[in-house]
């Protein structure tokens, strides 16, 4: 299976505008941004839990990073509220579940040898630090290679226009993101390939999971 495979190309998609499609657990269903091979698969998605369902126990062999949008996910090592961004790395296994039922954004399969310690940051008591311009707050979330970031824009904030080598993908986690090509609510998923050029604003405030440079291949 192919969805959105080829990273030369620009896609925006509002996953809210996407079926959810069941998974092998019950209660476990999926929107797909963008998807290479089957059930194993490098892919990016919105998985939703339903209350009280599971994934058995199971191995990530490249890695994935996980955002809780809403409701608390779990598994043997803890429970995470929403905000939690959690990156388990190549070759680590755990069998996630939810009690009260949970939306998250997840990528799958992506990762390299540079990813080695898993890490959890709660991102409603982290630390945000001063962005590049006025308005601008960033949050690193991955430390190890090329990192995850969340940036807040505050109401009425303009960035300068930039490329981006090796691509940037964006997902808009709550206001509404912005450029010169068009305006993206709560739920967009907007992918950008190498080189790509934009200039991003925000006239009322957002808040977007951004990861860049790993779109070069």
């Amino acid at each position: 299976m192919e969805i959105n495979a080829d990273h030369t190309q620009r896609v925006v998609i509002n996953h809210h505008d996407l079926p959810w499609i069941s998974s092998p657990e019950s209660g476990v269903e999926r929107r797909m941004l963008e998807r290479q091979g089957d059930e194993v698969a490098k892919a990016t998605s919105i998985v939703r839990y339903l209350p009280g369902s599971k994934f058995r126990m199971h191995a990530h062999e490249w890695g994935e990073e996980i955002f809780v949008l809403d409701g608390t996910f779990s598994d043997e090592a803890g429970d995470y509220s929403a905000g939690t961004y959690i990156m388990n790395p190549p070759g680590s296994a755990h069998a996630p579940f939810s009690e009260s039922g949970c939306t998250l954004f997840v990528k799958l399969r992506h990762l390299g040898r540079e990813q080695i310690e898993r890490e959890v940051v709660d991102t409603q008591t982290a630390a945000w630090h001063t962005g590049m311009v006025p308005g601008l707050t960033v949050m690193p979330l991955m430390q190890q290679g090329h990192g995850s970031t969340l940036v807040r824009w505050a109401a009425q904030t303009y960035f300068n226009a930039h490329r981006h080598f090796g691509g940037e993908e964006i997902f808009v986690i709550d206001g509404v993101f912005e450029d010169e090509h068009g305006r993206y609510p709560q739920g967009s998923w907007i992918r950008s390939p190498h080189m790509s050029l934009h200039k991003p604003f925000s006239t009322q405030g957002c808040t977007i999971f951004v990861k860049t440079g790993h779109l070069h291949s």
